[in-house]
């Protein structure tokens, strides 16, 4: 642990092979994006009120997929530079980030659903 919190760590831009129980834990949360991925699409394609969060989770999803899916091949194959520990750390900033400013959107909701049940509300008086 005390070698986790050094700026060698994570600028060095030859580092060691990824620990085995940090291997599994890549390979776990590549296999929960994935899955993530797959429920997603199915969701985006029903006609709903949440359709346009799906589509923003299925992109998230897919695109953190393949981003770490690259990130663990440069750490197997020990690419010199793509294989630096500050790659793992910038993913998960954005990663992050990301989702942040997903979930920010998922405020607006209650908003749109007040106003499509007004439309309806109204919509039912006009022939």
């Amino acid at each position: 642990m005390k070698n986790l919190l050094t700026l060698n760590y994570w600028f060095n831009l030859r580092p060691e092979a990824l620990l085995p129980y940090a291997h599994k834990a890549l390979i776990g949360l590549l296999i929960v994006l994935a899955v993530l991925t797959i429920v997603t699409a199915f969701l985006k394609t029903k006609n709903s009120l949440y359709r346009g969060l799906c589509k923003r989770l299925y992109s998230f999803f897919l695109t953190n997929t393949l981003l770490g899916l690259l990130l663990f091949f440069f750490n197997y194959e020990a690419v010199p530079f793509f294989s630096a520990r500050f790659w793992i750390g910038l993913w998960f900033l954005l990663m992050i980030i990301w989702l942040f400013f997903i979930l920010k959107s998922l405020r607006a909701i209650p908003a749109q659903k007040k106003q499509l049940e007004k439309e309806k509300e109204l919509k039912k008086y006009i022939p």
